[in-house]
């Protein structure tokens, strides 16, 4: 993907899951990108697809995070895994979103997101739970703009 690119998102529906994940290579260090994963309290600031999010974003944590896909909705989500610059995960019982970094070279990350949301009783509502698709391209592209606006400020 070159860096100019606009993040697109990918959608696999399945009977029992549904999983949608988004990419990008971001002209900044993963540890920036980090920053601007893990502080909570600046997500609307820099993020359009989040209007809030209480808690703190760290090992063991617990988040309530408010969206524009559902906006009368507060979403509590265990942070499930918080590996510092390379690997963070929240979710509920119903899904796990997994936000990866990887340095492709240096001063240049590459950004993954991927969200897996399902279960048993999924195909019950499964025509309810909007489209992730939209929601993760700007995600995508806000992170990539915040990111290179501060890697460049440094």
């Amino acid at each position: 993907m070159d860096n100019q690119s606009q993040p697109t998102a990918t959608t696999i529906k399945k009977v029992f899951s549904r999983t949608t994940s988004v990419a990008a290579d971001i002209n900044a260090s993963p540890e920036v990108i980090w920053a601007l994963l893990t502080n909570a309290a600046d997500y609307p600031k820099w993020n359009s697809t989040v209007t809030s999010i209480e808690g703190l974003i760290q090992a063991g944590g617990t988040i309530k995070l408010k969206s524009t896909l559902d906006a009368k909705r507060t979403f509590t989500l265990k942070i499930k895994d918080f590996q510092p610059s390379t690997r963070l995960a929240w979710g509920d019982a119903m899904g796990t979103r997994v936000y990866s970094l990887t340095e492709s070279e240096p001063g240049v990350a590459h950004f993954s997101m991927v969200e897996k949301i399902g279960g048993p009783i999924f195909p019950l509502f499964s025509r309810m739970v909007p489209s992730f698709d939209a929601s993760f391209e700007q995600f995508a592209a806000d992170l990539k703009r915040a990111a290179e606006t501060k890697a460049s400020a440094q």
